[in-house]
């Protein structure tokens, strides 16, 4: 029954294979002369685009001047996500006069929430041929030649992936095999690299995590991988050097509106803006407004009429970092259909493990949360295709993020899972023009057709779009060798040298133009924010010059360690808060509101709730007589005095008797990850709760009980104890 079913199955795709073939050949050549077309216009364009500030972007203050005394602009975008910056860039590459303000920071939102995939979409085709939907079948096609555009103007922060389909039923491989080389066909002359099937000892030889039983083969096909917050990021830098004025933390308080003179009704003209820094209220004035603000499309166009309906259905999509040693460092995997039915990924980013995602309904806000059973249930799911000698522990989870996801509405649907992503661009009567839905990977073409639509609405001229090839910043001069440079011209270690070149393409040597001598033999330059992460303080510097304005823009998007690692990103706030507040001249008061905004940010945001909710006064103590007798004995070898509690005191004495040294505020934070009633001393309850969760796997990594565990044994051997944090779960 279940074969025949495969072959149905199979039937359907193979019809839908072979309808694709018939034209194939057409639109791949279609396809080809498309893009020599568009290339030629762009390298035919190239040189009369104007790039004003090619050597030094404005700063914020002087983009926020800019927004205030142009009389009026040709485009106001509202939004600086992944497609409001595309607008800008399409906009201001058009030579139209163009502005974009952003509430928050740019790539705050969804945009630098997402897989961190740039792909056609694989459930997409399926869904598409399964239900002869033509519609979804183009969306897939538009997307497969945006990757491809995607991964040529941003090399530094793209690349292709492998990513691995097993197969545990025999029936499957053709069935899964037909669907991705349709996948294959569809991108054409733009596939990254053709897929293919492996056998079950090549497949655990690439995945050795792989489950090994009923495992048959996989399969294996290639998409796009990118940085999505600096990649957002990229775009708005590259707008601002073509010279678009653009602005982050400055929210639209109303629209302006004025009477069209030949028809009497009113038309947008503009809007009302503040600098959310400073409270300063100015107007902005423009031809045409551009609403591109992903979930909160509905609330600036009730702000234009309303009486407008919502046409944004929002869903949160929950993804967790754990950490590298989960999966190999170039592949991923794809869990086609899991136990309710949704795609989960699981891939290797930035040297950690990225999994996700969910996709449930959820409520609008600027500040969504990770739930408890989301990151349980990814857990699960990974558990079901991971070899059982790997425990997946809940501790292990060293990030946790919720991103909202603004698809259009289908009145139809009865559930989010089956709403196409595509998007929808609409005028208003009054003019303003909005853009909603869609998906990152085909921001630029989106972006493209919200511009072309507004240019015909407000008769604005300007041209073609030219953005089909064109570079977005740090990747004109970025090479896969231009790390080694980096290296012999600054002296920075390989592996920083190796992230500010994927980071920051050709503008690396900026970043190391701005580091400090560190005072050792090497690295020359370049002192790193936290020890196992790449990230320098110079870093910091820069990203000021990158419109960074909080200690969470510089953590959460110009570099990405607080969606890492949240005990690393905590650890390293200080310092962050200490740089800003020199360079941005910060009162003390402001380094402490900073310090406090950003901890809650990775309390609530980036999943840190989740581990004292692993570990708090009423975990259960699960430890078997013979357990709780040897944590005791541990315990009391550091409670000398029988206290019942030990504090720094008595863990700097028993080191001092082992003849290791350890800093004193690193040991008042070790001691303050178990404290629960955070009275300053760690209690025998705490300690035996804590070697609970361990045991359990809610905790792992936890530096106080390896601290312990390896005293002890030294207090016999006098042998080194080491307590560089391993990782740390949240």
């Amino acid at each position: 029954m279940a074969f025949r079913k495969a072959l149905k199955g199979t039937a359907i795709i193979g019809t839908g294979a072979a309808a694709a073939l018939l034209g194939l050949s057409q639109l791949s050549e279609y396809r080809k002369t498309q893009n020599k077309w568009a290339r030629l216009a762009y390298v035919a364009a190239e040189g009369e685009l104007k790039q004003p500030f090619k050597d030094e972007l404005p700063t914020r203050q002087a983009q926020l001047s800019t927004l205030q005394d142009t009389e009026e602009f040709d485009v106001l975008v509202v939004g600086g996500g992944a497609t409001g910056s595309g607008c800008a860039l399409d906009a201001v590459t058009r030579n139209l006069k163009t502005a974009l303000v952003e509430r928050n920071d740019f790539s705050s939102g969804t945009s630098s929430r997402s897989t961190k995939l740039i792909h056609g979409g694989v459930r997409y085709l399926q869904k598409a041929i399964m239900k002869l939907d033509y519609e979804q079948y183009m969306m897939v096609k538009e997307a497969l030649h945006e990757r491809s555009n995607l991964l040529d103007i941003a090399p530094h922060l793209s690349a292709p992936l492998p990513i691995m389909l097993p197969v545990y039923k025999w029936w499957q491989l053709p069935y899964y095999w037909a669907g991705i080389k349709m996948y294959d066909l569809v991108a054409g002359g733009q596939c990254l690299k053709s897929s293919y099937v492996l056998s079950k000892n090549k497949a655990l030889e690439l995945f050795p995590m792989l489950k090994k039983d009923k495992l048959v083969g996989a399969i294996v096909y290639y998409d796009g991988q990118h940085n999505d917050a600096r990649m957002n990021l990229a775009i708005a830098l590259t707008a601002a050097r073509h010279g678009a004025a653009i602005a982050n933390y400055t929210e639209v308080v109303h629209l302006l509106k004025k009477t069209d003179a030949g028809t009497g009704k009113e038309k947008v003209c503009g809007a009302r803006c503040r600098d959310v820094i400073t409270g300063n209220e100015f107007d902005v004035r423009a031809k045409c407004v551009i609403n591109a603000t992903g979930p909160f499309t509905d609330s600036l166009r009730k702000m234009d009429d309303g009486k407008n309906t919502n046409i944004c259905q929002p869903s949160a999509g929950v993804h967790i970092v754990i950490p590298g040693y989960y999966s190999p460092d170039n592949m991923g995997l794809l869990d086609p259909a899991t136990s309710d039915g949704r795609v989960i990924f699981f891939l290797p980013w930035e040297k950690m493990t990225i999994a996700g995602t969910t996709d449930t309904p959820t409520d609008i806000t600027a500040h969504p949360i990770p739930r408890e059973e989301d990151i349980n249930f990814i857990l699960n799911e990974v558990r079901n295709y991971l070899s059982p000698d790997v425990e997946v522990r809940r501790g292990d989870v060293l990030a946790a993020w919720s991103g909202i996801r603004p698809l259009v509405t289908d009145p139809n649907s009865k559930d989010t899972q089956s709403i196409c992503r595509n998007h929808i661009v609409n005028v208003s009567d009054s003019g303003l023009v909005t853009i909603a839905g869609g998906k990152w990977t085909t921001y630029r073409s989106m972006a493209e057709e919200t511009l072309d639509a507004a240019v015909a609405a407000h008769r604005l001229g300007g041209g073609p779009s030219k953005t089909v090839g064109l570079v977005l910043e740090g990747g004109q001069d970025w090479s896969p060798t231009l790390y080694i440079r980096l290296v012999q011209d600054y002296g920075l270690e390989n592996e920083v040298a190796q992230h500010l070149a994927a980071t920051y393409g050709g503008k690396a040597f900026d970043v190391a133009k701005m580091a400090r001598v560190t005072g050792k033999r090497w690295p020359i330059v370049g002192n790193r924010l936290v020890s196992e992460f790449p990230y320098i303080e110079s870093e910091v510097r820069y990203a000021v010059k990158e419109y960074a304005c909080t200690a969470i823009d510089v953590i959460a998007r110009r570099t990405r360690l607080g969606f890492l690692n949240v005990q690393a990103a905590d650890e390293a706030l200080p310092r962050i808060v200490d740089i800003m507040g020199k360079m941005l001249d910060w009162s003390d008061k402001k380094r402490t509101e900073e310090l406090e905004a950003a901890k809650k940010f990775l309390y609530l945001e980036m999943g840190y709730r989740s581990r004292s909710e692993q570990l708090t006064g009423t975990t259960e103590i699960t430890l078997d007589t013979q357990e709780v007798a040897k944590y005791t004995n541990r315990f009391h070898k550091f409670d000398k005095d029988s206290k019942g509690f030990i504090t720094t005191v008595d863990v700097q004495r028993v080191l001092q008797n082992i003849s290791v040294q350890i800093d004193e505020n690193a040991l008042h934070e070790i001691l303050n990850e178990v404290d629960l009633n955070k009275n300053g001393q760690v209690e025998l309850n705490e300690f035996l709760q804590l070697m609970s969760a361990v045991k359990k796997g809610q905790v792992s990594d936890s530096r106080l009980a390896i601290l312990m565990k390896t005293a002890e044994e030294s207090l016999d051997l006098r042998g080194p104890v080491t307590v560089d944090r391993s990782g740390g779960g949240v």
